[in-house]
């Protein structure tokens, strides 16, 4: 077993981004050895006289989510989420996004068969701020953020595939349900250098997915409180993407060769002034909920990019699935057909409905 661990992390480094940064690499190898080690099926959980009778409820619900997600959403039957680790910290791996001064494009990574990413992965947060801070000197504006969990696309099923793990396990049930969802979507599909497409196209299966499952699954408790949290997050990257929106009119001015760079700044820091605004008045909406908090806070370009990537096509593939009859085989081949085609045309066909 041992030998097939490190087999597998070797394996998941290769396809997801081994490079010459040695440090990034073992960081990588350990990480990921350390997920595989935590690891034990649900069942062995769940016949555990010493594990609280919390969990148990939560990986049951968990097994209950999967089987839905493979029988009704068509999604991959296969040893995913099928374990459970708990890792003891609060993200699996926290990633590093980057972007200029006066651009939402955001710096890519590009690695050996995954392709080019808009993210740098670390399992450990020091390591990840240690390198905002070396982006950040180059002049870069940079964000680092927890993430709950991370998709090995499939590659490591063989291995015993992605594992449920405690930084998502005790999720409210719509968010549980969303999450798994958006994670097998992954393994349907990736396209390799388009984060934009794989992204989008994830969160509308979590979208789709997570409302058919409270419909026909969800307790009323459920039902509200996921209505109320949906709510607020609706409400918020609608915020987002108006800020995202008038700050890309900003910057594209900055196209133009004879723009003052003072000009450019004064109107960037008053979009974000009134995004900052913006957000307080729906705050005191929503009752003092302060879940976003943090995010506002560190809001930047680089914030506004990574957010943009997983919002910004879904309305289209959410109108895909509609087109397609609401059947997800027919949807996922159409989505697969797409992906074939070159990025610009795939991204203009999207962009039209």
């Amino acid at each position: 077993m041992r030998i097939l661990q490190i087999l597998a992390s070797l394996l998941l480094l290769t396809l997801l981004g081994a490079c010459a940064d040695t440090r990034y690499y073992l960081q990588s190898v350990g990480g990921h050895l350390h997920l595989l080690q935590a690891a034990r099926p649900v069942e062995a959980w769940l016949a555990d006289q010493e594990v609280a009778p919390a969990l148990k409820q939560r990986l049951a619900l968990a097994q209950r989510i999967r089987r839905f997600a493979v029988t009704e959403l068509q999604l991959p039957d296969n040893a995913s989420y099928q374990r459970y680790a708990d890792l003891q910290r609060r993200s699996a791996v926290w990633n590093v996004v980057a972007a200029p001064e006066f651009s939402l494009t955001l710096q890519t990574w590009c690695f050996p068969v995954a392709g080019c990413v808009t993210y740098r992965g670390y399992f450990s947060e020091a390591a990840a701020r240690a390198k905002a801070q070396e982006l950040a000197a180059a002049g870069l504006e940079v964000s680092v953020h927890g993430v709950p969990a991370y998709s090995t696309l499939g590659w490591l099923n063989w291995a015993g595939g992605d594992p449920l793990l405690n930084t998502f396990i005790r999720y409210p049930e719509g968010e549980l349900a969303r999450m798994i969802f958006h994670e097998l979507a992954h393994q349907v599909l990736y396209v390799k250098n388009d984060t934009l497409f794989n992204e989008s196209f994830a969160t509308a299966v979590e979208r789709l997915g997570g409302e058919r499952w409270l419909a026909v699954h969800g307790s009323q408790a459920a039902k509200r409180e996921y209505a109320e949290f949906d709510a607020r997050r609706r409400q918020f990257r609608a915020l987002c993407l108006a800020t995202h929106t008038r700050l890309a009119g900003i910057y594209k001015q900055n196209e133009l060769p004879a723009t003052d760079k003072q000009v450019l700044l004064a109107m960037k820091n008053l979009a974000m002034q009134a995004f900052r605004d913006d957000y307080a008045r729906l705050k005191s909406s929503w009752g003092g909920y302060a879940g976003y908090d943090a995010w506002v806070a560190g809001a930047n370009n680089a914030a506004f990019g990574a957010q943009a990537a997983y919002d910004e096509l879904v309305p289209a593939f959410e109108a895909l699935f509609e087109r397609e009859g609401k059947d997800w085989r027919q949807f996922y081949a159409a989505v697969r057909r797409l992906a074939q085609m070159p990025q610009d045309q795939r991204l203009k066909i999207l962009a039209a409905h």
